[in-house]
């Protein structure tokens, strides 16, 4: 019988595997998270860009999370399933649904970079970019040459988790790094020294990604526990609809943000007009911006959340498909404690230095007003975020386990149920405040639903029974 690959996950302590997993893929999120959040910073601290260039940021945001949404829905449930393959010795299967994974990539990028080209204004007002002329001008301009990225973003972000799978979470944290330092040295000199404005901040976007893609593609060249093969990328089916499901949890967790932001950012239009302060034009765009770098935050620490959990997606999948359920047991402890541990420390961060993280966003040019509602939207809509990590990392734990099914439907009720149906519903008796209020409240009412499936994987884990499903 062949000789099984990464046995190392099922002998080494869990404390040290989970560190050894964990950071490099929250490093990965981050500085993925960093792309969207350094252009910001700049176009923020730009005098001739300001909150309208913020403001055009926050509208298309959400366009890139589309992307990142269909790219991890198709990398993590391809990173799940390959480690299950590892752990049961089947290599033929784990570098097949890896070619194919590739395939489908490939293929969804360009259909979505088409779909944004074609559709380009229709799409920026559906999610708020009407807010005011300059808006929706700086929108277009952003838009554009981010969608032209779109393939290189999405190639480089699914094939992050698969190099994972294959044993080189470092080398997966190293290629997206490299992407986002790129990002990090064009940005000033695009945007300050040649005065690009947005489409500046874009450019140096994509080319970041880039480079992210190349580094991909030559690991691919070079996989070590499942090296494809030309009968890697052949369409199969079969192997498709196994690893899919096992990525519906991430893809839920991103394309509901964006639900959430086409309905936060059209409420904050719709009552932001009706402010006596924000509904005049020259203040008209400073709540969408604000409330955009409140997410921007909100998905900083949720990356450490996301990171932590999807890090561990190997080694569970690993311990299961080798029988070890008591490893996965002692796993899911680990995790929890470390999920509430960041959320602890980010409240602290919201709550005692609003102003200090607003300043980051070039309040300095701003009026007052900006900087008021911006310290009032820290407090307000990430006061809850103990539960909102403990959440995240129950949710991709059970994605890890391959019960996709209620991965999926507790993210459908956290994200869609919750997340979208409180942002449209409080605003309508709380005002613009209501669009603050609608986060905390989704994260309570989810964490009761949490707590239950927390005691029900322990009992699942101790029992002699078929964990996937």
């Amino acid at each position: 019988m062949e000789q099984k690959s990464n046995t190392f996950l099922e002998t080494e302590p869990i404390g040290k595997l989970m560190g050894k997993y964990a950071v490099p893929c929250i490093i990965s999120l981050l500085v993925a998270a960093l792309y969207n959040i350094v252009d910001q910073i700049f176009i923020a601290n730009a005098d001739y860009l300001g909150s309208y260039g913020n403001a055009a940021n926050t509208v298309v945001f959400p366009l890139t999370v589309v992307a990142l949404a269909i790219a991890v829905l198709i990398g993590d449930g391809c990173c799940a399933f390959v480690s299950i393959c590892l752990g049961a010795n089947e290599k033929e299967n784990a570098h097949r649904s890896i070619g194919n994974a590739i395939l489908l990539c490939v293929a969804g990028s360009l259909i979505l970079t088409a779909l944004y080209l074609i559709f380009q204004e229709p799409i920026l007002t559906m999610f708020g970019g009407r807010v005011n002329e300059d808006t929706f001008r700086y929108s277009k301009e952003y838009f554009f040459y981010i969608s032209l990225g779109i393939p290189f973003y999405m190639f480089g972000q699914a094939m992050n988790p698969i190099i994972r799978s294959d044993g080189s979470p470092k080398f997966a944290m190293a290629s997206t790094l490299a992407g986002a330092v790129v990002n990090i040295i064009l940005d000033p000199v695009f945007i300050f020294a040649f005065q690009w404005g947005m489409m500046g901040a874009a450019v140096a976007t994509v080319l970041g990604q880039i480079l992210t893609a190349i580094l991909a593609i030559w690991y691919l060249r070079h996989m070590k526990a499942a090296a494809l093969q030309k009968s890697s990328f052949a369409l199969n089916r079969i192997l498709i609809a196994k690893f899919l499901p096992l990525g519906i949890c991430s893809l839920l967790s991103q394309i509901s943000l964006v639900a959430a932001m086409a309905a936060i950012n059209n409420m904050i239009r719709q009552y932001g007009a009706l402010d006596p302060i924000f509904g005049q034009t020259q203040y008209a765009q400073i709540p969408m911006a604000v409330v955009g770098i409140v997410m921007k935050f909100f998905q900083i620490v949720i990356s450490i959340a996301v990171g932590m959990a999807a890090g561990c997606i190997p080694i569970v999948g690993y311990n299961i498909g080798a029988g070890h359920k008591d490893r996965a047991r002692s796993l899911f402890t680990h995790l929890l404690l470390a999920e509430a541990a960041v959320g602890a420390v980010a409240l602290v961060i919201v709550e005692c230095f609003p102003h200090q993280l607003i300043s980051i966003f070039g309040a300095a040019n701003e009026s007052a007003y900006y900087t008021d509602f911006a310290m009032k939207s820290f407090r307000i809509y990430l006061c809850m975020m103990i539960f909102a990590c403990v959440n995240k990392g129950t949710f991709i734990y059970l994605q890890s386990l391959g019960k996709a099914l209620a991965s999926t439907v507790l993210s459908m009720i956290r994200e869609v149920l919750f997340g979208v149906g409180f942002a449209l519903l409080l605003p309508l008796f709380f005002g613009l405040d209501g669009v603050l209020y609608s986060m905390p409240v989704s994260d309570i009412l989810t964490f009761l639903i949490a707590i239950l499936m927390i005691r029900s994987t322990y009992q699942t884990l101790r029992e002699n029974k078929e964990v996937i499903r």
